[in-house]
């Protein structure tokens, strides 16, 4: 009997039971293991995955993270980690499993995920509109000579009373309800930190720094302005002798300019791409870096 074309094996959904799997398929492409992060994301979201014909695995993945909606704007999903074993590469798997996933399992959701310059063409192709950029920095972090303006911003790591004021102004930064991702911080991330206003009553931002592989990312950076966002990287970066990496919005261009004279390099651009919405809701003049690109 003829095999069934890779395309036409069953898509199902994964587990946290699955997480070496996946971090093996990171790995068969030539990524990162990230199995800290796999971990997270399929703890949070919907994994879903097609096992390798040849019983070697998984030959295909992608993780579906959902947010509700809010009065700041409508609910929202963010795909990531799509990846395909090298093996099964140009046979259509991508595109199969991009397709369930959109057109069938979130079907009239509005979608979000970055694009590698390899991966955009399809996700253009299945409806994507590309309507950002986001920089991937890594590097250690020096510090400054003299110190600057955001100096002066109070930083200081957050306590489990703080959760509620992160959650409420998360959800009005992202625009959308991101509860079961944002409380995992304290047990995903070594640091979490805010930042309050000279009285300490208001929340102006919080960071968190997570270690994956031999760096902390620094995600989410949430912040009302720019010193507040270098007050919170620098808190963060005094808790580390990791290199860090993070990944930003190109519009904050002081930020980005600021990260690299501390000795952060540019290693890449992903387009930031959305399906049946606009713009990615919430506010992007405090949204600095994603908690992870795979998330949103």
């Amino acid at each position: 009997m003829t095999p069934p074309h890779i395309t036409d094996l069953p898509i199902r959904a994964l587990t946290v039971d699955d997480l070496h799997r996946c971090a093996d398929l990171s790995e068969d492409r030539g990524w990162l293991r990230e199995d800290h992060k796999w971990g997270l994301l399929l703890a949070a979201g919907n994994g879903y995955g097609v096992d390798a014909p040849d019983g070697r695995g998984l030959a295909a993945a992608c993780v579906v993270t959902r947010y509700g909606s809010t009065s700041a704007g409508p609910g929202l999903a963010a795909i990531g980690m799509v990846l395909v074993a090298d093996r099964y590469a140009r046979q259509g798997l991508g595109r199969a499993l991009m397709t369930h996933v959109c057109d069938n399992t979130l079907k009239g959701v509005p979608l979000t995920l970055h694009a590698t310059p390899y991966g955009r063409p399809l996700y253009e192709e299945l409806g994507f509109k590309t309507t950002g950029r986001a920089e991937m920095l890594v590097g250690s972090f020096q510090e400054e000579a003299t110190s600057g303006p955001h100096a002066a911003v109070r930083v200081r790591r957050a306590v489990a009373e703080d959760l509620p004021r992160i959650l409420h102004l998360d959800a009005e930064v992202f625009g959308a309800d991101r509860t079961h991702m944002i409380t995992r911080l304290p047990a995903f991330s070594d640091q979490l930190v805010v930042a309050e206003d000279s009285s300490g009553g208001t929340l102006t931002g919080y960071a968190a720094a997570w270690p994956n592989m031999h760096t902390h990312v620094i995600g989410p950076l949430i912040a009302r302005d720019t010193a507040t966002a270098k007050a919170l990287v620098t808190t963060l970066a005094g808790g580390t002798d990791r290199p860090l990496r993070t990944d930003v919005d190109v519009r904050h261009e002081e930020l980005l300019a600021w990260l690299k004279e501390r000795g952060l390099e540019s290693v890449a651009f992903n387009a930031v791409m959305t399906r049946d919405i606009p713009d990615l809701p919430g506010d992007w003049t405090r949204r600095w870096a994603p908690l992870t690109v795979a998330a949103g």
